[in-house]
């Protein structure tokens, strides 16, 4: 994610420098085309390029909301883990008997690495060595170990209610934190294989050609700077744009505009380490970058 003080314009600079050296080129060739004997005489009414410029304005301002909304959405299911890791922590401080602190550890264990598992797949990267040490202690394995590791909550669940540890009620919220937590898993999952559909894409880079190639006609000729100029700048704004809502639209992609799902769960480590009562927890590193991941 961007930090708020730290935006670095170089790294939005370096994603379009490819598509506005096309524009670039695009529009000298254009307007040095306008010059011609052939299109010299052919002018436009302004109106019909600003038509076509007022559809891609709205085509791209329904391109970023939607980009902008699967971004936020995927904040909002984060920040509804970091609520209900500390709740299941909770429930099962305050449920098991004082000298269960044994089952009280392997809960917020498995939370955490819970945590870090799932931020891992969904950017698609290999384990971290503590994600797999633990499952190889465990003998974990599954095509889906976030979800194998909630399948250990709940199995580790039933054996503590069957040991009379807990009653039946409290075996019914801790299944329900469970319950809330694979919830999450799931929309995470809808975000990350759900695709924004590529023919909008190629609809928007069409239209923004397509003004760029008619704008020169419907400018004033004797003036070729200030219409290369214009040609160049008007599309590029418009790439930038689109541009834009692309980099948002998939949070979970591991790079700067990621959900800090990492962050996160370093957050929650540390919350529930605390909550157990472990002494000596490592606080969050200083991030250097313009960008937490």
């Amino acid at each position: 994610m961007l930090l708020n003080k730290k935006v670095s314009i170089w790294y939005f600079i370096n994603e379009i420098k490819s598509q506005v050296l096309f524009v670039g080129l695009f529009a000298v060739c254009i307007g040095l085309l306008d010059l011609l004997p052939g299109f010299r005489k052919i002018s436009l009414p302004l109106n019909i390029p600003a038509l076509i410029g007022t559809a891609v304005s709205l085509l791209l301002a329904f391109r970023t909301s939607q980009s902008y909304e699967r971004w936020w959405e995927a904040r909002i299911v984060w920040g509804a883990i970091v609520n209900d890791s500390r709740t299941l922590v909770r429930l099962v401080t305050q449920f098991l008997p004082d000298g269960d602190g044994k089952a009280v550890k392997e809960f917020a264990e498995r939370q955490i690495i819970w945590n870090y598992a799932l931020g891992e797949s969904l950017r698609r990267l290999p384990f971290s060595p503590r994600v797999q040490e633990y499952l190889d202690t465990h003998k974990i394995s599954a095509l889906n170990i976030p979800n194998a590791l909630l399948d250990e909550h709940s199995k580790q669940i039933r054996e503590i209610t069957a040991s009379k540890s807990i009653t039946e009620f409290q075996q019914l919220q801790l299944n329900e934190a469970v319950t809330k937590l694979c919830d999450s898993m799931g929309k995470c999952e809808r975000l990350k294989n759900t695709v924004f559909p590529r023919s909008y894409s190629i609809l928007v880079h069409i239209l923004i050609y397509v003004f760029a190639a008619i704008l020169p006609f419907g400018l004033d000729d004797r003036q070729l700077i200030v219409e290369v100029v214009i040609t160049f700048l008007v599309p590029t704004m418009f790439i930038a744009i689109e541009r834009t809502s692309i980099i948002m639209q998939d949070p979970f992609e591991n790079s700067p505009v990621d959900t800090p799902m990492t962050s996160l769960a370093q957050t929650i480590e540390i919350n529930l380490r605390q909550m157990i009562g472990e002494q000596n927890v490592p606080m969050k590193p200083e991030n250097p970058l313009y960008y937490e991941m």
